[in-house]
């Protein structure tokens, strides 16, 4: 069995969703090893072409996916949805991101602002999702990214967001002394 082209096919149909290696094995009834053997000859194979895909994988679920050099040319057919996010929902999904699981009102502590309507949002986007629930009083909800975060930002893991350099506490201190003290 051409099993390379029926992982193909199946990638194809679910689309955005992409699968999992589980989720392929027990859709085809075959072992792991050979459709890992199948998923890394495509990969390979889709490397090592001009064709306009790739196989991509986002967390733990493969999918087909567009070359990055062919970005201009699909910028034209579909518009980019990164523009539709705002501010507030780019700096509530990188506190997620970052400090995951977190709760909402650990989330407002670092913003200094009400996020409820903001977490919604994401949630609605599918862009965060609950992660369960914190051991704190009340036993508020944790938030954490999705799978979509991933494919929609472009990387495979959250190991690949950017190292944060966080300034000393003491240079922050002398910086806030010399801005409320400095002769001018």
């Amino acid at each position: 069995m051409n099993y390379k082209g029926l992982i193909e096919g199946l990638l194809f149909v679910v689309g955005d969703e992409g699968l999992t290696l589980i989720d392929l094995c027990s859709i085809i009834g075959v072992g792991d090893e050979i459709i890992l053997s199948s998923l890394n000859e495509l990969i390979s194979d889709y490397e090592n072409s001009d064709r306009g895909i790739r196989i991509e994988v986002f967390g733990e679920s493969y999918k087909l996916v567009t070359k990055k050099e062919y970005k201009d040319y699909l910028k034209k057919l579909v518009p980019d949805e990164e523009d539709l996010l705002t501010q507030s929902n780019l700096e509530t999904l990188a506190i997620i991101a970052y400090n995951q699981p977190i709760t909402r009102m650990q989330i407002e502590e670092i913003r200094g602002v009400n996020s409820s309507h903001v977490v919604r949002k994401l949630m609605m986007r599918d862009l965060i999702c609950e992660k369960g629930r914190s051991e704190l009083p009340g036993k508020p909800i944790l938030y954490g990214t999705t799978d979509f975060f991933l494919d929609y930002f472009g990387i495979n893991s959250l190991d690949q967001l950017p190292e944060i350099k966080m300034p000393d506490s003491e240079d922050i201190e002398t910086n806030l002394f010399e801005s409320k003290y400095k002769e001018n």
